[in-house]
């Protein structure tokens, strides 16, 4: 183990993890598709400065991008939806998410798809609405996605988006075994992977968290493979390249003190908790 990796593992010793689902559901205390269903009203709360519940969901085909274990998604069925979608590409989430719906009697409002959300198989003009929750941050092909999104939209249907930018504290996603915050600013990838790997190997579902979030590139590299590192400035020079019109946009800060700084373009991509942005097309 090298210096490095004693350190980051040293000063994480000094913090408490933050509640964090996957760690819930090891504990036994709830599994991850019911902790999202939990926080599903979470998930659209930066929309209802601009739209209501309704606007969003009622009677309307919904697509959830990114859906995890689809606890969000069933939210969502919930909220008189004529069908709701959710898709992702972690395989183990289609058994979890169907044993919920079946739990909670909404089989016929939801269906899970185990896909790329950049290349899609359904229609052009098919949904009222489509939600990205915590979702931009972690897509391969970010353009492609969002051009998907304008294709299977019906006119005038919007694209909820939302996201922590990756200089946010947690921004590295890592909170489930490192609860240092912004410590993908004080330490390089190669450190974070060799500390992940350690905290977690050990845990019931290590296996399953290692190759979640880790992966290789082509030189066979180790890589974060689950996030693409989206910023703020980022997300905002990829947007002009969409035939997306922005209906609504805001920087929320980490707390209300923090507002000059998530302002400063200096100081906003360490500063802004989430990134809120609702496309219409």
């Amino acid at each position: 183990m090298g210096f490095k990796e004693k350190l980051c593992l040293k000063g994480n010793s000094l913090f408490p993890l933050p509640v964090h689902p996957f760690n819930l559901q090891n504990d036994g205390k709830k599994t991850y598709a019911k902790w999202q269903y939990e926080r599903g009203q979470d998930t659209i709360k930066f929309y209802l400065k601009k739209d209501s519940a309704e606007d969003m969901f009622l009677h309307k085909n919904v697509l959830d991008i990114g859906c995890g274990a689809g606890g969000k998604t069933l939210y969502y069925a919930n909220q008189g939806v004529k069908k709701v979608y959710g898709i992702d590409v972690v395989e183990r989430y289609e058994k979890e998410s169907n044993a919920l719906a079946k739990e909670l009697g909404l089989e016929d409002k939801f269906e899970f798809i185990l896909g790329d959300a950049s290349n899609t198989s359904f229609n052009d003009e098919y949904f009222d609405t489509i939600i990205m929750n915590d979702a931009m941050e972690h897509v391969d092909k970010p353009l492609e996605v969002l051009n998907e999104c304008y294709r299977v939209l019906k006119p005038e249907g919007k694209l909820y988006v939302n996201f922590p930018p990756y200089y946010h504290p947690y921004g590295a996603h890592l909170s489930d075994a490192i609860g240092i915050p912004w410590v993908h600013m004080f330490f390089d990838d190669d450190t974070l992977i060799g500390v992940y790997k350690k905290l977690v190997k050990d845990l019931p579902d290590g296996e399953n968290r290692i190759s979640f979030r880790i992966g290789k590139d082509n030189q066979g590299q180790e890589i974060f493979s689950y996030i693409n590192k989206m910023t703020i400035k980022r997300f905002n020079n990829i947007l002009p390249n969409t035939k997306f019109k922005v209906y609504y946009y805001n920087e929320v800060p980490l707390r209300n003190f923090f507002k000059p700084l998530a302002k400063a373009p200096i100081f906003k991509e360490c500063f802004v908790k989430m990134v809120v942005a609702i496309l219409k097309k």
